[in-house]
């Protein structure tokens, strides 16, 4: 399992929509609004709030301002390799098919 805190200080634009074939999250809003939309489901969560999104299902979530969420990935895989790589600019051409257990675009 990779555990992890996720915040921002602003609204932020939704990730392409993806899913991740192996993998299961879970999340719980710590602080402010969250937009997800999970499947074909849109919905906002607010501090207190917790979801989960099954391997294998389309999902795309969202800060609708200054927000904090505990996120965790069961299991971890190489998503903490995909992030640091994504994050620091590494990504490159054929990043995703690298890591197509952890991660696809739908």
């Amino acid at each position: 399992m990779l555990e992890l805190e996720a915040s921002s200080t602003q609204a932020t634009p939704p990730p392409p929509a993806h899913f991740h074939p192996r993998q299961d999250e879970r999340f719980e809003v710590l602080e402010g609004t969250v937009w997800t939309r999970i499947g074909d489901v849109e919905r906002t969560y607010e501090a207190g709030d917790r979801f989960d999104v099954p391997a294998g299902t389309s999902h795309q979530v969202s800060a609708q301002g200054a927000a904090r969420m505990h996120w965790e990935i069961h299991p971890a895989l190489r998503t903490a390799e995909v992030f640091e790589r994504l994050y620091g600019g590494q990504s490159g051409e054929g990043f995703l098919e690298e890591f197509a257990d952890e991660i696809r675009l739908t």
